[in-house]
């Protein structure tokens, strides 16, 4: 993959991989995400740029940790969406498997994760509650 192609795998309906700048990039700059799905790529990209205050930011005040560290010499994969399910008005799950290399050892990482929509201040915003490892 180009380090210009974006890291989240998604792909236009032509089969494309798009830029950074053209997916991922603006909400790691401060767009909002359009729904949990879109939220859950800007993450996964942002583990593997190592943007810890962008995965801070989007994480909901009632779960966010003090402080992240990432865990060093992880070989990002790549990003497989199995299902978006919106679940309320504001509430939405996204079931995903991500795969990664850590100290020669693959890893899949199979999750259910949790979303909610709610005002961060600049309007509704989605944020990243907590998820079931499947």
């Amino acid at each position: 993959m180009s380090h210009n192609h974006c890291p989240c795998g998604r792909t236009s309906p032509k089969g494309q991989i798009p830029s950074l700048d053209e997916c991922c990039g603006p909400l790691h700059r401060g767009l909002a995400a359009p729904c949990a799905e879109r939220l859950m790529r800007s993450r996964y990209s942002a583990f593997v740029l190592g943007h810890v205050p962008y995965l801070l930011a989007t994480w909901h005040s009632s779960q966010r940790p003090a402080e992240l560290t990432l865990e060093a010499g992880v070989k990002w994969l790549g990003l497989e969406i199995r299902q978006h399910r919106v679940t309320g008005a504001d509430t939405a799950e996204v079931e995903f498997v991500a795969r990664f290399r850590v100290g020669g050892k693959a890893v899949r990482q199979h999750e259910r994760s949790r979303f909610v929509r709610e005002d961060g201040g600049e309007g509704l915003r989605w944020f990243y509650v907590d998820g079931d490892v499947l």
